[in-house]
Order: structure tokens, then sequence, then C-alpha cells
């Protein structure tokens, strides 16, 4: 019988944390290690699936390098300050990590890259399988409608969000950027108020709606003269990147060396 790969999950309090914990108690190939919290949490010292309504014998604690310590690999949708911090007792433990934390500025993407030198590490904006298969669609839907249609990204997530645009729109505007050839850095446009003056055809704009409980929604509109081509995924539940983030933790221990890889490597669409 293969062993199975020890899971911690970050932020066990939070609503992704929860899911995670879920499908990782439930997830095959997979055994639930540790879950781990941020210090004062009031989820501390309580069974980490009490939120799900299971029994999964692991008790949640504050110690972040105790936690890391007893898994194979950490799976992180915390924050970026926080997942920065948890990086570097990977780093020392020599463990493996799937990041699903979003909006990181260039200097903790840089770090985490560095940490990829050392130990394996999945890092993606959306660990949904189906987001990922988007991307591939986006890419060749841009190809072929690269002249004469403008190209906008509209995300939709719940008000508790702290970033926008979504690390997943934000990743769509890339696929599409270098599909089209365009640097997203000159020609992204984020929002528009008051006398904007006609659309730059070469632009490629981003609107994020924030409400109620949204779990994720976004719809890359291309519209031309005439038609007008929609290609929308839309979220139900979390479950989805909790299983994605899942089968990440599999392709990291079967691979085992280190290595920066995305979901796309873990789906093998590279």
């Amino acid at each position: 019988m293969t062993t199975p790969i020890r899971v911690a999950v970050a932020g066990a309090s939070g609503r992704m944390g929860e899911m995670l914990i879920e499908a990782a108690h439930a997830g095959e190939g997979v055994r639930l290690a540790a879950a781990f919290d941020r210090p004062g949490s009031p989820v501390i010292g309580r069974d980490a699936g009490a939120a799900a309504g299971v029994v999964t014998g692991v008790t949640i604690t504050s110690d972040a390098a105790a936690a890391i310590a007893a898994a194979d690999c950490l799976i992180d949708f915390t924050r970026p300050e926080g997942t920065i911090a948890h990086l570097a007792h990977v780093v020392r433990l020599g463990k493996a990590a799937v990041i699903g934390t979003t909006g990181f500025d260039a200097a903790s993407k840089a770090e985490i890259a560095e940490a990829a030198r050392v130990v394996p590490i999945v890092f993606a904006p959306n660990m949904a399988v189906g987001v990922n298969a988007v991307f591939r669609l986006l890419d060749v839907a841009a190809r072929i409608l690269s002249e004469g249609y403008d190209v906008e990204v509209i995300e939709a997530h719940h008000r508790f969000k702290v970033d926008a645009p979504s690390g997943t729109a934000l990743r769509m505007g890339e696929v599409l950027a270098q599909a089209l050839g365009r640097d997203l850095k000159q020609c992204a446009i984020y929002g528009r108020e008051g006398v904007t003056g006609e659309r730059d055809s070469q632009s490629i704009a981003f609107h994020a709606i924030r409400g109620g409980d949204i779990v994720g929604e976004h719809t890359v509109l291309f519209a031309g003269i005439g038609e007008c081509i929609e290609i929308t995924h839309k979220a139900g539940s979390r479950m989805p990147y909790a299983l994605g983030a899942l089968r990440a933790v599999r392709f990291l221990a079967a691979r085992g060396a280190p290595g920066l890889f995305d979901m796309q490597d873990v789906l093998g669409l590279r």
C-alpha cells in the first residue's frame, strides 16, 4: 500500500482553509497531517474538521513551523505576508508547497521563485481544473480573434475579497496579452470613469465586482462589430479549488525535485 502524502493546511479558519481541510481529510492518496491558523484565532485547539462536521483527529495549532514539519506538503491559500512567512519554514524544513494565495507584489513573487530553487512549489492564481482549461481556450480564442475585437475581463467575488482584480483575472490578462503579442503593463486598463475618450483597440480592460457571497466568476469578452464572444467560468463552491490543490500535491510528490510549477504543468498542458 502506498503511503499517503501528509498535508498541512494554512489558514484553517478561512473559507478556503476549511474547504481544503475537508478535501484533504477525504482525498485519495493524501492525509491531513496538520492544520494551523494565526495566533489568537478562536479555532486554535479545535478539531480541524469541526466546521465541516467531521472528526479528523487533527487539532488546529498556531505553531506554523511544527505543523509544516509534520507534513510532506503545505497548502497555503492565505495572505501574501503569511504565505511568505510560511515559505521560510518550508525551505528550512525541505518540504513542498502548493500556493494558491493571490495579491503578491513583484518582490514576493521573486522570493517564491528563489524558494523553488530549493524545494518543489506549485504556484497558481487558480487551482480549479476548469479555470485552467479556460486559460487554454483563451489562448486559442485570442489568436483567432486578434484583429477587430476589443478584449474586456470581468470578474466577480464575495465582499470579503481584499485584492482586485483577482489573481485569476490578471492571469487571464497575461494569457491574452501573450497570445496577442502585447505588453500587459502597457495595455492594461483597470475600470473606467469620466470622459475617457474612444477605446484604444490595443487595450485589455479589467473590471472587478465585489458583493455578497459570490465564490468566483470570470468572463472574457471579445467584442467585435456585429458579434460578441464570451468565455465564462463560474464557481458554485470552493471545492474545485481544493480538489485542484490536492492534484497539485500529488504532482509534486511524484516529481520530487525542486522547481516552480503552475497548474498548466500539473494538468500536462505544456
